[in-house]
């Protein structure tokens, strides 16, 4: 029921997911049973995989998120992630309010053994490849550890999902330079030296889309805003190149000509493509999708999330950490990462 545009484009989305994936034995949709079924009819859809799970109250998307989760414990998003914990389901898929969604998620599925704090990847198309940005908006205040870990799960999802065989790790810093960052990402690429990562060192701003990482590690707050740039700037670049072509019958030709080229850079740079961003580290599967979601995004993000369910990437991601934990145990202490700077 969360989302700019629910209950209509999540049932269709789930609807198509169940037409396209065979796989999936059991889809709930959960929240008002009365609307659930009205979009149901709408669209002339059954399938016995379908089950509905009726649920009373609604998290809005402007609602405190920790308030919301203690106050609707019959929320559509409470009762979803009811349904993982108790495990009738191993994904959950949300289109509804982020905080709320992590708040829950974390609290009720709680983390994988040996992960300290679950983080929030994404996926960002570059011209040279789709790289993952970690984390997008889970964990404002990390420890160093903490992105060293979210190196190791963006790596495995780098590996997994979109089939990198050694996925390139960065740190996001204001310079690719060793002693150039703050506290946090000085220590956390001190690190990330000593593991059996491939770690390629800091990356900035300019080379963000440069094709020169795989996995970009960051902090929550830093990373959330990268993403909502990025965005951003792909509007405001489509919206630039719209009108100029409308300035006059040539222009308007040659984009005819090359709607082709268009069609195509529009689908690798849609958003809608890559379903929504993940909650690794947690018990469970959690796929956070846009706000603004349309069908075929849910229908993705249903796509992944069975993608995660298929190759045990949970199980994976607890060995990693466990392989890393005993690696880190090993690594003296070090002094202020800028004492080691300079």
């Amino acid at each position: 029921m969360g989302g700019d545009f629910a209950p209509q484009n999540v049932v269709a989305g789930a609807a198509d997911a169940l037409r396209t994936h065979g796989k999936i034995t059991k889809l709930y949709l959960v929240g008002n049973q009365q609307r659930i079924e009205a979009e149901l009819r709408q669209l002339g859809f059954t399938d016995p995989r379908l089950h509905i799970e009726h649920a009373s109250e609604v998290i809005e998307m402007d609602d405190p998120p920790v308030q919301a989760v203690r106050r609707k414990k019959d929320s559509s998003m409470c009762r979803a992630i009811d349904v993982v914990k108790r495990g009738d389901a191993d994904a959950i898929v949300s289109a509804g309010n982020t905080g709320a969604l992590l708040t829950a998620a974390h609290l009720k599925l709680r983390t994988l053994e040996g992960v300290d704090r679950p983080g929030l990847a994404c996926l960002i198309p570059s011209p040279e490849n789709v790289f993952v940005l970690m984390d997008a908006g889970a964990n404002l205040e990390p420890h160093p550890s903490n992105l060293v870990q979210y190196a190791v799960m963006g790596s495995r999802y780098s590996q997994q999902i979109l089939g990198y065989q050694r996925p390139r790790v960065a740190v996001l810093s204001i310079g690719t330079e060793e002693m150039k960052g703050n506290e946090l990402t000085l220590e956390a690429h001190r690190l990330l030296k000593q593991t059996d990562l491939n770690f390629v060192g800091n990356i900035d701003g300019h080379d963000l889309f440069a094709g020169t990482a795989d996995v970009i590690i960051t902090d929550a707050f830093v990373g959330n805003a990268v993403l909502k740039a990025a965005e951003s700037a792909v509007r405001v670049v489509g919206r630039w190149l719209k009108d100029e072509i409308k300035k006059n019958r040539i222009r308007k030709l040659g984009a005819m000509l090359a709607g082709g080229a268009f069609k195509a850079l529009k689908e690798k740079a849609d958003p809608d493509t890559y379903g929504g961003a993940v909650l690794l580290g947690i018990n469970g599967i959690c796929i956070k999708a846009h706000g603004a979601s349309s069908p075929k995004a849910i229908k993705n993000a249903i796509r992944i999330s069975t993608e995660f369910v298929e190759g045990h990437f949970n199980e994976h991601i607890v060995a990693d950490i466990r392989k890393l934990n005993a690696k880190l145990q090993q690594i003296p202490a070090s002094q202020s990462p800028f004492e080691t700077a300079h």
